[in-house]
């Protein structure tokens, strides 16, 4: 959700700005622009629509010491050029890009507006501006310090002013920002991904923090002016990672990469000796670990399900009681912190507003909040009281896929770890490290059904709704495969536990609105195939998604698509897999623009 690039150095200005922000298309955007100084001025270019509409609009190559661009994602203003970053001030000197929302920003604006300022745009972002130029009294620094006490909300910003020459200025509350350090040249972005064919050395500056860049130098302050000393974090991504590598799409390489990222976030965590797992970064003594009463997990979107199906599993093996909250509501509820449960926070990210506002909630009430996450080195991880990675790699399609199987493999390591250390048998504790193990083998089987889920894909695409039904540990898995599809084709779906369909949906079935049920070879299967047989008495069309040779499944669906037969726990995993290829393949050939899909974001930084 918005991207910024900054550079100082001797590269051309245009190349680097462009390239960075081309980067960081995934994160969701609607408008892009950059900003150039030199000695004579600051030139603007910002235009609505996508990198490739800006781009033809920068004529030549820019000349300067300095840059910042941007790609945003409105909140405030319609999309138009207008309200593209950068935002200068009357007189043309300062040039600001923001992430983030100034809540404030009404107050500040009738205040300016009273004292003659004149506002070129709509949006709370170009307030920043106008304050940084009327507190400026040549130091750059200064004056952003200042101005961002006097805001309320979140930002990122990166500033340039034309008396500063090859000087930036970023500041962070809420919104991420990161230093890229090089050779005789300096970045700031909100996205190591902006950088990363520059440098691999970052510094994540925290909220509350002001940096100053040079091409050869920066300083960190806190906002009482206090250097702040930073330690260089290398990047462990490599460029071709954020490559599409031949594939059409992000999304379907991601989809096709999950049998190695799966094991990637499962390697050096199964002890065959014990027949237990390990997390080292939990954090947490086998005392603590011992003494759990309860767990909650609280996350947004994908990960909310990826911790359903973890209380599924957290509870029936584990035997501890396990909650799932949104993240957003935990925040404003006032939630109770019981003692001795541990709360994981789940994002991808790791900069998910929601989750990180409810995990501050949490810790300021004396919780202890475990990060699950794949970018090494965002908020939540280094907020948090212990954690995981889930080493998925970068995940450039704004659908998440790889990392919810990633997510999914932590937290089975997680309750192997808990339930050997309270009721289960070395026997079992092994059947589900094997069991476990054979994941990602059974996951590339799965992706061999690819042109067969194509083909029903192409029958299905004209539908505008569809059910995803599921049962036990499933059924958070419908719901998965529901939003994946709403996501990327823009159909509506629903998911539901299959028992619910008598209880209300089933006055939606028709022959216009698609079942898709998923049926594992587990103690449920009977209870799906029943709720199976009331959409086909009432002409409904079914899709089954049903394990290899369950030949009485395959006579009542219209269409089957058969995956591996797996311990019933490992079930999420081969069920999913074919739900995020239907939801890819249906989005195509509805002509979808499958990895930026309209109105979303893949970090959502604001609430």
């Amino acid at each position: 959700m918005c991207g910024i690039i900054g550079y100082c150095g001797p590269k051309p200005m245009g190349e680097v700005l462009l390239e960075g922000l081309k980067r960081m298309e995934y994160r969701g955007y609607d408008s892009a622009g950059i900003a150039v100084r030199s000695n004579a001025e600051i030139t603007v270019i910002k235009r609505a629509g996508k990198i490739a509409t800006l781009r033809e609009a920068v004529q030549g190559e820019l000349e300067g010491d300095c840059g910042i661009g941007h790609t945003r994602w409105a909140t405030h203003g319609g999309v138009t050029d207008e309200n593209a970053h950068p935002h200068l001030d009357a007189a043309g000197k300062v040039a600001i890009v923001h992430n983030g929302i100034i809540e404030n920003y009404s107050v500040l604006r009738e205040k300016l507006a009273a004292e003659g300022v004149e506002f070129a745009s709509e949006t709370d972002s170009e307030v920043i501006a106008h304050l940084i130029a009327k507190l400026y009294d040549g130091n750059l620094a200064a004056a952003v310090q200042q101005v961002v006490q006097l805001l309320k909300g979140t930002y990122g910003i990166a500033v340039t002013h034309i008396d500063e020459p090859g000087v930036l200025v970023g500041a962070r509350n809420g919104s991420p920002l990161v230093l890229g350090v090089g050779e005789q040249e300096m970045f700031l972005a909100s996205d190591v991904t902006a950088i990363l064919g520059h440098t691999k050395q970052a510094i994540y500056l925290e909220d509350g923090e002001i940096v100053t860049i040079t091409a050869d130098d920066y300083r960190t302050t806190d906002l009482q002016s206090r250097k702040v000393d930073k330690h260089i974090q290398i990047i462990n991504w490599e460029l071709e990672e954020i490559e599409k590598g031949g594939y059409r799409h992000f999304m379907e390489k991601e989809i096709f990469e999950q049998p190695e990222s799966i094991l990637r976030a499962m390697q050096g965590r199964l002890d065959h000796e014990y027949a237990t797992g390990h997390l080292g970064g939990l954090n947490m003594s086998k005392k603590e670990l011992l003494d759990l009463e309860r767990v909650k997990i609280i996350a947004a979107g994908t990960s909310f399900y990826a911790g359903l199906v973890a209380s599924y599993l957290i509870e029936s093996i584990a035997r501890i009681p396990c909650t799932v909250e949104l993240a957003a509501e935990v925040r404003y509820r006032n939630p109770i912190v019981e003692r001795n449960s541990i709360y994981f926070a789940i994002s991808q990210s790791g900069e998910t507003a929601d989750t990180l506002y409810a995990m501050r909630e949490l810790q300021r009430k004396g919780a202890r909040v475990l990060g699950i996450c794949n970018v090494v080195g965002a908020t939540i991880p280094r907020e948090s009281d212990g954690g995981v990675y889930i080493h998925s790699g970068p995940e450039i399609a704004v659908a998440s896929t790889k990392a919810f199987t990633s997510q999914l493999t932590a937290l089975y390591v997680f309750t192997l770890l808990i339930a050997r250390m309270r009721h289960m048998s070395y026997e079992a504790g092994m059947m589900f490290v094997q069991a476990l193990e054979e994941v990602p083998d059974q996951v590339a089987k799965v992706l061999n059904l690819a042109p067969a889920i194509a083909e029903i894909a192409h029958k299905y695409h004209e539908a505008r709704n569809f059910l995803f039904l599921g049962r036990g540990i499933n059924y958070p898995v419908a719901f998965e495969g529901a939003l994946k599809l709403k996501e990327i084709s823009y159909i509506h779906a629903e998911g539901y536990s299959a028992a619910e369909v008598k209880h209300g949906p089933i006055a939606l079935i028709s022959p216009d609105t698609p079942s898709l049920f998923l049926v594992p070879d587990d103690a449920l299967r009977e209870k799906v195939i029943s709720n199976m047989k009331e959409v086909k008495a009432r002409n409904g069309q079914v899709i089954a998604v049903c394990v290899e040779d369950d030949h009485e499944v395959a006579a009542l669906a219209d269409d089957v698509i058969m995956v591996p037969r797996v311990h019933e726990l490992m079930y999420p995993f081969v069920m999913t897999i074919p739900l995020q290829l239907f939801a890819y393949y249906t989005a195509l050939e509805l002509g979808r623009d499958v990895d930026q899909p309209r109105n979303l974001a893949k970090s959502v930084t604001v609430e």
